[in-house]
């Protein structure tokens, strides 16, 4: 039964990978179908993995499944790139503020050593694991807030919009960029300055919605 269930969970996996790819790369565009026997037939399995696979990916904003029709791949306008990233910058930079008088020395150098695992990511260019290592430090300060109807807010909202925060990180540069942001922040806790903290995790996210807005179209919405 546990083999079954591991087999289950990795199908599963499978596909919502195969699926982010290949909407990331362009090969799956706005508006294309995503078919359900198709992928059952491919990966010769039942379609519960599959619909389990796809409202995963529609809510975090790759899909959208239309009932009676299936799921379709979901377009991001330059509206919800803007409101987005409007919106976290505003919560993370005020649990940013909590987190830098809760920071204890032993939080911020684990938060320090998450950033030395980034800065090497962004060396070798592995940006699948560089995008959860990147999630898992925003996540340490968003907890270190000691906030949690803030925590569940956020991390409502950058559950629904993976495929933006993803797109963002992707392009040429903007790893290295990220990590030397984080250096920043990471010094403005050290310092005990919550004014600075705030300012410029705010600015990091209003970054990472500029460089998706002065990107074409085309790449955002594949």
């Amino acid at each position: 039964m546990r083999k079954l269930i591991e087999k289950h969970l990795t199908l599963r996996e499978r596909i919502l990978e195969n699926i982010r790819d290949a909407i990331l790369s362009g090969s799956l565009k706005a508006g294309s179908r995503v078919s359900e026997p198709e992928l059952a037939e491919r990966y010769g399995i039942s379609r519960t993995p599959i619909r389990e696979a796809f409202r995963q990916l529609e809510s975090e904003g790759y899909l959208t499944v239309i009932p009676r029709r299936g799921a379709v791949v979901s377009e991001l306008s330059p509206k919800d790139i803007e409101e987005f990233y409007a919106i976290k910058s505003i919560m993370e930079g005020y649990a940013a503020r909590l987190a830098c008088v809760r920071f204890t020395e032993k939080d911020l150098d684990r938060l320090q050593a998450t950033n030395d695992k980034l800065a090497e990511l962004a060396r070798i260019g592995d940006i699948k694991h560089f995008f959860k290592v990147h999630s898992d430090f925003h996540e340490q300060f968003i907890k270190a807030s000691n906030n949690e109807k803030l925590y569940e807010l956020i991390a409502g909202l950058v559950t629904k919009f993976q495929r933006l925060r993803f797109t963002s990180l992707n392009l040429p540069g903007r790893m290295l960029v990220s990590v030397q942001e984080h250096e920043k922040i990471i010094d403005a806790f050290r310092k005990r300055d919550a004014d600075l903290a705030e300012a410029l995790v705010r600015k990091n996210a209003e970054f990472g919605g500029q460089v998706l807005m002065n990107t074409p179209a085309t790449s955002i919405k594949a």
